[in-house]
């Protein structure tokens, strides 16, 4: 099992070389997380720099799995909403490399993020995925609420259009 840790604003910034490797992996893998083909870890950097700066400006919890000290998988949460939105978050950019899928990193992942979360106040929880991804396998089997599945709203790393299925889930409450 992976350890989980919260990173802060300087972890952040001075992990943004493991963090960049993860996301490279994701997309060189294939999926539908923001980024076209090709793509390496240097491509990943002004990302991760912009996550940091979220994370110091207490936007963005980043959440990092780690083995042998390594992070192997991360996922963010966006606590900054609207006054109107409170008690909702954004549940971002959920990665784990190729290598250890199937060990239950995701599943750790999304506990630490939701209990911070509950933590934080929040009750609910949003989150977009490619449709037939096996993240959406994995948010079904959290208890996550399909709300519905918009066609061609993004593209897989190759350029193909790719279906986005929008969740929910409710949390301390």
């Amino acid at each position: 099992m992976s350890d989980i840790r919260l990173l802060d604003h300087a972890e952040a910034q001075a992990r943004i070389g493991e963090l960049s490797e993860v996301l490279a992996d994701c997309v060189i893998g294939g999926a539908s997380v923001g980024f076209m083909a090709p793509y390496g870890p240097e491509d990943a950097v002004t990302f991760w720099q912009g996550v940091a700066a979220a994370v110091g400006a207490q936007a963005t919890l980043l959440f990092a799995a780690e083995r042998e000290g390594r992070i192997v998988g991360t996922v963010q949460i966006g606590i900054s909403q609207m006054p109107n939105q409170p008690h909702r978050a954004d549940v971002k950019k959920l990665l784990v490399m190729e290598s250890e899928r199937g060990r239950g990193v995701a599943r750790a992942l999304m506990t630490a993020a939701e209990a911070e979360a509950i933590r934080r106040g929040k009750t609910m929880l949003v989150l977009d995925t490619a449709t037939g991804s096996p993240a959406e396998t994995v948010y079904e089997r959290l208890g996550w609420q399909r709300a519905g599945v918009i066609p061609d709203y993004a593209l897989y790393p190759d350029g193909r259009f790719c279906a986005t299925t929008f969740f929910y889930k409710r949390i301390g409450v």
